[in-house]
């Protein structure tokens, strides 16, 4: 059969995209010989390989790799990281979601909408308390709000409603589009926002624990409201060195614990042996958010909250967003606010069924139950 000449650096960075050589070798034990140019894969080889890796076919025949660039920034916690190769996977879901946003921005503008006038409105010489207020002032939050709520992840699902209610995309995804074979890395993200006038969209990698998520969601919020678009690891949910990403972890800790609230209350808790279970229940909030609340504010040493991190992280990421029932989770992946629009115009004939199915990522069979349940289900 005959051969197909590949260079051997588009072998090597086609590998990389999905994580490198290793990972490829059990099914591709030729791969090696290929990159060392002992032997050529064959046409229907290449072809395997390339859906292997994520990769069009036509860039194998290629001369040099082509140099893929991320839309947005990449904010890491550790700066060493910034000049990795970002993955296939993180690269397709970023065009999943900017496709997703570009109709859905054409829809809102089609029905006359406004910009969002929030968007934008903090600098970063503002008050992160002031911030932290005036997103919940939009949201229509009270003080003390998640108190309301019977547990910390009920409070989670509510805000994500709330955030929604005001105009933003919520999407939240262990996976790329649907494919449970693709699943996303949280070292490399946590989430990413795609800022747009009229309809700014939320993506959380559903792949981390949901002891965390809450505090990228925070994070991200605040990213809106200073208007920066951004990809970011929050690392033992640390931030960047960079100042937006410092403002932003800053208004996201007072919105959902703030400062003074949290002050009060730890000193009534010296005795408490329990006392980040007792807070935790207070504020609605993962003891994850409450142990590095802690420690941001001076109250304990940061070593003991990288190492309660570290002793929980294996229990916190096997309670992850993804799996359960395939409609709830489709719910959440397509998000719920996008999911009505495009229901909407698939039902008044003015968007195609197969281009529903290529927004959404379902098939004729699954989408049709999908409006089913979005239109049985009730929304708080």
């Amino acid at each position: 059969m005959a051969k197909v000449e590949v260079k051997p650096e588009i072998l090597k960075w086609a590998a990389e995209r999905v994580g490198g050589i290793q990972i490829l070798e059990s099914r591709f034990p030729r791969l090696n010989d290929w990159i060392n140019n002992k032997s050529q894969p064959t046409f229907k080889q290449l072809e395997t390989f390339a859906k292997a890796t994520a990769t069009p076919i036509g860039y194998f025949f290629l001369s040099e790799p082509p140099q893929e660039k991320l839309t947005i920034p990449h904010y890491r916690t550790i700066s060493t990281r910034s000049t990795d190769q970002p993955s296939a996977d993180l690269l397709e879901t970023i065009r999943i979601m900017e496709r997703r946003q570009e109709w859905m921005r054409d829809y809102l503008i089609d029905l006359g909408n406004e910009p969002l006038s929030f968007i934008g409105t903090a600098k970063l010489f503002d008050d992160p308390k002031q911030v932290a207020a005036n997103i919940r002032e939009k949201l229509g939050l009270k003080n003390g709000w998640a108190a309301e709520s019977g547990t910390w992840e009920d409070a989670l699902r509510n805000l994500i409603a709330r955030i929604e209610d005001i105009g933003i995309l919520v999407m939240v995804s262990g996976i790329v589009g649907n494919n449970t074979h693709r699943k996303l890395n949280v070292n490399e993200f946590r989430g990413f926002v795609l800022i747009d006038e009229y309809t700014p969209l939320i993506f959380i990698n559903g792949a981390d624990g949901k002891a965390a998520q809450m505090f990228t969601l925070a994070h991200e919020l605040a990213h809106i409201w200073y208007g920066v678009s951004a990809i970011f690891d929050l690392e033992q949910l640390q931030p960047s060195v960079d100042k937006i990403e410092q403002a932003c972890n800053q208004t996201a800790a007072e919105f959902l614990v703030p400062e003074q609230e949290f002050l009060n209350f730890w000193k009534l808790l010296h005795k408490d042996t329990n006392r980040y279970q007792t807070i935790a229940r207070k504020f609605k909030v993962s003891e994850l958010v409450v142990v590095r609340r802690a420690a941001d504010l001076g109250l304990i040493l940061q070593q003991e909250y990288f190492e309660y991190y570290k002793s929980k992280k294996d229990e916190w990421n096997n309670k992850s967003s993804d799996g359960g029932n395939f409609y709830a989770t489709q719910t959440l992946r397509v998000g719920r606010r996008f999911s009505q629009a495009v229901i909407s115009n698939v039902k008044s004939g003015k968007l195609l069924y197969r281009d529903a199915y290529r927004l959404t990522g379902l098939t004729n069979s699954t989408f049709e139950e999908f409006i089913n349940r979005q239109e049985g289900a009730i929304y708080e």
